[in-house]
Order: structure tokens, then sequence, then C-alpha cells
């Protein structure tokens, strides 16, 4: 590729993961959603997001934007979970588990615990015949027609989509719950954000 070659591969990209996104509105199961924002809602715990990869890194932004409105969560990744850490998953709370595949072992290796521990388990994966989603409590299928890399095989429009739908999810709960503006001033108090919230 030469140099005049990059802006066309740069904008085909930014339009594959825009319709990715779009189509998301059609492709998602509704109930699932809200069955996902009521148990979210209703949680009395915590919730507990993970993933392995690149789905770690949509596990991670996930659970900050929980903790943004006022849903207590964490991330746990799931080496450090088979290694004890599943001691943070207690009877109550929610475990959003992610696999593009819904086979990842490192997530599988998760579930029994999850189960004895009688945590809700939202499985996020596109394989809807996985073992996640087979054993997931709250299915939450995700899926794009394809990656824009070349392979089709680098999570970038798949990854996309999972943060989309949780930032869903996440604008339905401010409103379910009715969480306002002062609540966000109260944990929000640093960066441009935090300076236009003290100016109101």
């Amino acid at each position: 590729m030469d140099r005049t070659q990059i802006a066309p591969s740069f904008r085909e990209t930014i339009l594959l993961e825009s319709q990715s996104l779009a189509s998301l509105v059609d492709q998602v199961d509704m109930g699932a959603v809200a069955q996902c924002v009521e148990a979210i809602a209703a949680c009395k715990g915590r919730v507990i997001t993970t993933g392995a990869g690149t789905s770690a890194a949509a596990a991670k932004k996930i659970a900050h934007s929980l903790c943004c409105i006022e849903r207590p969560a964490m991330l746990l990744t799931p080496s450090d979970a088979v290694h004890g850490g599943l001691g943070a998953v207690q009877p109550g709370d929610i475990v959003i588990a992610i696999s593009k595949g819904g086979n990842t072992a490192e997530i599988l290796n998760m579930l029994p615990a999850i189960a004895a521990k009688k945590a809700t388990l939202i499985g996020v994966t596109e394989n809807d015949r996985s073992e996640l989603a087979r054993r997931s409590t709250i299915l939450l299928r995700v899926k794009v027609d394809r990656e824009p890399d070349p392979f089709n095989m680098l999570a970038t429009a798949s990854t996309l989509a999972v943060i989309a739908v949780f930032d869903a999810i996440c604008i339905a709960l401010m409103q379910h719950t009715g969480y306002t503006r002062e609540q966000f001033a109260v944990i929000h108090p640093g960066g441009a954000v935090g300076e236009r919230l003290r100016k109101r």
C-alpha cells in the first residue's frame, strides 16, 4: 500500500464499522436488552465484567460506564478469576461474560463457580449455540457481518458493537432508574466534564 491508498482504506473501515453499529438496532433481541436493564437496575450486589483478549478491553469499558451511573462494577480477568479472584463473585451479583465465539476456555472455566455462587450470568456472544450461550441466565447475542480487516479476523467492529450495546444499556438504565445530573456531579468532579457540571 502506498500513501495514496491510506485514506481510502481509512474511510472504508470507518464506514464498515458505522454500518455494523447501525445494524444492531434490528439485530439485537430487545427482550434480552430489557432483561439486562431490569436485572442490573435491581442488582443489590456488584456487576462483574469479564473477557479474554480484546473482549477484556470491552469488559473494562463496560464496568467503568456502569460505575459512572452508580451501578457498582468491576473487571475480573479470567486469569485472576481461576486463581482465587472468583471470591469477588457473591450471591446476588451479576457477571457479564463476553466471548465472541462463546467457547473461550478461560471463560468456560469460570462458569461452574459463577453458578455455584448463584450469580446471574449475562452471556455476550455472537454464537447462540455456544457453551456460554447455553449456560447463561440472560443471553445477549451481538454479531456483526464482518470485521473490516482483509482477513475478517481482527476484533474491531465486533468489539465496538459490544461496547455500543452496553452504552445503550447504560443510557436506558439512567432513564429506568431516574439517574440525575446531581448524582453524576458527585462522582465526576474531575476533568472538563467535572468543570461543566460545577458551572451549572
